[in-house]
């Protein structure tokens, strides 16, 4: 008879609930908070627990439990520490190789300039030795603005000697 009877009760409290959703949800809510306030309450006490507060009341077993706890957590933070710090690595490491290739072709472009500029120089200078025209060479290069301090120190003096060349540009290229 009894189980009859909590079957009633059962089928009936279900069936009120379907028809008006809020006879439910009002019914629930009181077990509802008191299962979220048991769990927060124990969530709360956990976390002070990891961060060394409320200790005196744990057992032996419960702190060596806690301990493996934090240990397992500072394992998985520097494993995770360490994979951002080699992308990272990995990342400069990449634009390294990079900027390296960069720099090789600059450097190619510039020895090309040098050269192209040592050999305007040279004939310039021949043709000044020879009794030709005294005046340097209208076109500049064109992938360097400024063609003095690729120029051969040794040019650059003649260029003065043969009074081409003012005395301050004399000492800003002989510092480089």
């Amino acid at each position: 008879m009894e189980g009859i009877l909590e079957r009633y009760q059962r089928y009936s409290f279900e069936e009120r609930a379907v028809l008006d959703p809020n006879i439910g949800d009002q019914a629930n809510w009181g077990d509802e908070y008191g299962r979220l306030k048991t769990k927060l309450d124990a969530l709360q006490k956990s976390q002070r627990q990891l961060l060394g507060e409320q200790l005196d009341s744990l057992t032996t077993k419960e702190l060596q439990q806690l301990e493996q706890q934090l240990d397992s957590s500072l394992k998985h933070i520097r494993s995770r520490k360490n994979q951002l710090m080699f992308d990272s690595i990995s990342e400069l490491q990449k634009k390294e190789k990079l900027l390296t290739d960069q720099n090789g072709v600059l450097q190619k472009l510039m020895e090309a300039e040098k050269e192209k500029n040592n050999a305007l120089m040279n004939a310039h200078l021949r043709e000044q030795q020879n009794g030709g025209s005294t005046s340097l060479p209208s076109t500049p290069p064109s992938t360097v603005p400024d063609s003095m301090p690729y120029l051969n120190i040794t040019h650059v003096t003649r260029l003065h000697q043969y009074g081409k060349l003012p005395p301050w540009m004399l000492r800003s290229v002989s510092n480089r």
